[in-house]
């Protein structure tokens, strides 16, 4: 799977869309925000979760910290995170290039509501040195996702 599925997802939705390759890792926020020149709530992270039986993605502007209450709201019970080799396997992408695109099986996808902080926002593209800017709007609407209010407020960076 990885970036080539994300391709192949882009090509048959989004053909304007272009995937950014970079030589260095981006595969934590800092890293991602600084070599793509942007702040790092701009970087869409997408978190694998795990509540009851069920498996989903939220994807959350990468400087904001879930919140459990919020959580167990929105998902009905405990939610807690999937360790990296399932996340692996249920997404077909690898820790630190985990994405909402070319899934490698279906999976309910969430956007949380923090994203709409931003114009654009920058979602890996399945591998760890890859990325796209895209609306958060569109994030939503490519892949189906429902919005949710799952994270914490943000802290305004000169707090």
């Amino acid at each position: 799977m990885t970036i080539e599925s994300v391709r192949r997802f882009f090509a048959r939705h989004a053909p304007d869309l272009d995937i950014l390759e970079l030589e260095q890792s981006t595969a934590t926020v800092a890293l991602a925000a600084e070599a793509h020149g942007v702040a790092p709530g701009q970087i869409a992270k997408t978190l694998s979760l795990r509540t009851g039986d069920s498996v989903v993605l939220v994807v959350a502007r990468g400087d904001a910290r879930l919140d459990n209450r919020k959580l167990k709201q929105a998902f009905g019970g405990r939610v807690k995170m999937l360790p990296a080799d399932e996340v692996a396997d249920l997404t077909g992408h690898p820790v630190g290039g985990v994405c909402p695109f070319g899934l490698a099986r279906p999976l309910p996808v969430y956007c949380d509501v923090s994203l709409r902080d931003f114009d654009v926002v920058m979602p890996a593209a399945g591998s760890i040195s890859s990325a796209v800017r895209i609306d958060p709007e569109r994030l939503a609407r490519l892949t189906g996702a429902s919005w949710v209010d799952v994270c914490q407020a943000a802290v305004p960076a000169d707090a």
